[in-house]
C-alpha cells in the first residue's frame, strides 16, 4: 500500500488551488491516498498574528506574476479575481458538507472554477447557491448543512490542528510528519511519496 498525502487548503487561495490540479495525478501516479483537510486559511493566519501575502506589496507584486506563469506551466485554466482576497468561512464549511456526502472533489473543482476561472465573489450566498445548482449541486444541502454546529465546529478542529502541525499557508502537504509548503513543491510532495 502506498504513503498518504494530506493535503491543508482553502478554496480562496490560488497557490492552493494549483495545487488541488496538480495533487490527484500525483497521487495517482505514486500509489498514494490523498486526504483532503479543509482549513479556514484566515483562521490560520489569525492564530499565527500573519495576514495575506499579498498584502506585502513586494511579494503581492510577484504573485500576481508568478500564479499565472505557474498555471501556465501545468496547463490549467486562471484568471486572476477582483474580489480576492475572498472570505471563504461560507465555501470551507461546504468542503466539509461535500466530504460527509462524498462529493469533496466535484465541489472542489466546482467552487476552485467559480473563483478562479469565472471570477466570481463565492463569498455571497447567492453566488454561492446560484454555482453550486448549475453544478448539479443540492443547494438546500448545502444551505443547511453550512449551518449545522457540527461542521462549524469541524472547521474550527481542522484549522486549529493545523496550526499546531506548524501550518502557515495555504497549501501545506504532509508526507508522514514530513510538511511541504507550496505549490511550488509538489514534485518534492511526489518524490517523498514515491521513496
Amino acid at each position: 500500500m502506498g504513503k498518504t498525502v494530506e493535503f491543508y487548503f482553502d478554496l480562496g487561495s490560488p497557490t492552493a488551488y494549483l495545487a488541488c490540479t496538480q495533487l490527484p495525478s500525483i497521487a495517482k501516479r505514486t500509489g498514494a491516498k490523498l486526504e483532503y483537510r479543509p482549513m479556514l486559511l484566515g483562521g490560520v493566519f489569525h492564530a499565527i498574528g500573519s495576514e495575506t501575502p499579498v498584502n506585502l506589496p513586494p511579494r503581492g507584486a510577484y504573485m500576481s506574476k508568478d500564479i499565472p506563469r505557474c498555471a501556465a506551466f501545468y496547463g490549467v485554466p486562471y484568471e486572476h479575481n477582483p474580489h480576492f482576497p475572498v472570505n471563504t468561512l461560507q465555501v470551507m464549511r461546504g468542503a466539509l458538507v461535500a466530504q460527509q456526502a462524498g462529493e469533496l472533489e466535484r465541489y472542489m473543482e466546482t467552487v476552485n472554477r467559480a473563483i478562479w476561472v469565472d471570477q466570481k465573489d463565492m463569498s455571497q450566498p447567492a453566488v454561492i447557491a446560484e454555482t453550486l445548482q448549475t453544478a448539479g449541486l443540492d443547494t438546500a444541502k448545502y444551505a443547511e448543512g453550512i449551518q449545522e454546529p457540527a461542521i462549524k465546529e469541524s472547521l474550527k478542529t481542522v484549522t486549529e490542528a493545523a496550526v499546531k502541525r506548524g501550518v502557515f499557508g495555504a497549501p501545506t502537504m504532509f508526507v508522514g510528519d514530513e510538511m511541504f509548503f507550496g505549490q511550488d513543491r509538489l514534485d518534492y510532495v511526489e518524490r517523498a511519496l514515491a521513496a
